[in-house]
């Protein structure tokens, strides 16, 4: 009794004008799956933006907060005298203190009440030592207010008075100061052609899924059933490193990389004010060239599937490959050796990995074996 073969494209054979037809069929249900999902990240348009900004965002608000508390500039220049490497360390610590911890710090938001809602916007709050606050009533009217004494002991030194202030002019001040933790935009077009171009790339990034199957529909037709195996089973691979790549560099590398880069703009002596859409193409690409050095397993096995390397040439080439890969990573990545070691270091760990999966997969080369 002949085992009849449970793959569904075993016994299939068109004609070239049936592959062609068969191509426009597939593009064409691509086409249209790819424009529902674009057409649903513009409704979206505004939640996906603040997706791409948040990063960058949350680095400008560090930097305000670094500014108020006064960061001593020689912290900022000790790092273009050769200590960068310390603050990378220090950010890579602190983001892993960040991500792991549960409770919230809200004592200080505890510690001062609210202003009234009708006077948020057109109030600030200010605190006084009780002993500033009554020297000031002293000097406004002598006579109904006494001069504080000077005795060092008076428990008055060391305690505060909250007051709020409220005026017009300080709507302004605060829409104007919230302005500088914001990225720019230089031309009255360019806030409408970001939003196009962000919904655009969201689109294709969600249809992604449909459009490789629609793909794959057509050209699996084509293949060797051994070809279809490889592609079954390192396909998945494939999409899980390059999400973990480009997950990695968005949550991982922007948050310290960021404070690193605009480390220097305290450090020289100016106002960092982003651009949006260049801001937006650093944050599509950079993601990209994480996703796509994070297939380097599948690289590796794939050399090794045909012939070209094996387990012990990965091995006796390590220190040339870890050469390649930082130089692969300096050209991939901006300018700054923060990023250049986040990618390095990773792609080190998965030249390993890659060499254990070619050592427990191998495997005849299939392009040897008859067709199926």
């Amino acid at each position: 009794m002949v085992q009849q073969s449970k793959d569904l494209f075993d016994d299939s054979t068109m004609s070239f004008g049936e592959h062609l037809e068969e191509l426009r069929v597939h593009l064409f249900k691509a086409i249209v799956g790819a424009t529902i999902a674009i057409v649903l990240c513009l409704i979206k348009g505004e939640d996906i933006v603040a997706f791409v900004r948040a990063p960058i965002d949350s680095a400008l608000a560090a930097y305000s907060d670094d500014e108020k508390a006064g960061v001593d500039v020689k912290d900022d220049v000790s790092i273009m005298e050769g200590e960068w490497w310390e603050t990378l360390l220090t950010n890579i610590r602190e983001f892993f203190e960040n991500l792991f911890s549960s409770a919230p710090d809200d004592e200080a938001a505890e510690a001062a009440p609210e202003a009234p809602p009708d006077e948020r916007k057109t109030a600030i709050r200010v605190s006084l030592t009780a002993r500033d606050l009554l020297f000031a009533l002293h000097q406004a009217d002598p006579e109904t207010y006494a001069a504080p004494g000077n005795d060092a002991e008076d428990e008055r030194e060391d305690s505060t008075v909250n007051l709020t202030l409220v005026a017009d002019e300080f709507a302004q001040f605060k829409a104007s100061s919230s302005q500088t933790l914001k990225p720019v935009t230089l031309n009255v077009q360019e806030a409408f052609m970001t939003y196009l171009k962000v919904s655009l790339v969201a689109g294709l990034v969600l249809a992604s899924p449909w459009i490789f199957y629609q793909v794959w529909l057509f050209v699996a037709a084509g293949l060797y059933k051994h070809e279809r195996k490889f592609v079954y089973s390192f396909g998945a691979m494939s999409l899980v490193l390059f999400i973990t790549g480009a997950a990695f560099c968005f949550y991982a590398v922007f948050p310290f990389v960021l404070n690193f880069l605009l480390a220097f703009n305290r450090a020289i002596g100016v106002t960092p004010q982003i651009r949006l859409s260049e801001w937006v193409s650093f944050a599509v690409m950079l993601p990209l060239m994480f996703g796509i050095s994070f297939q380097l397993p599948l690289v590796m096995k794939f050399l090794s599937a045909i012939s070209l390397f094996d387990v012990d040439a990965y091995r006796s080439k390590r220190r040339l490959a870890i050469l390649v890969i930082a130089f692969l990573s300096m050209i991939l990545t901006p300018a700054d050796p923060a990023s250049m070691l986040l990618m390095m270091f990773p792609l080190i760990l998965l030249y390993e990995l890659g060499i254990l999966l070619c050592k427990f997969g191998e495997t005849k080369n299939p392009y040897e074996t008859e067709p199926a």
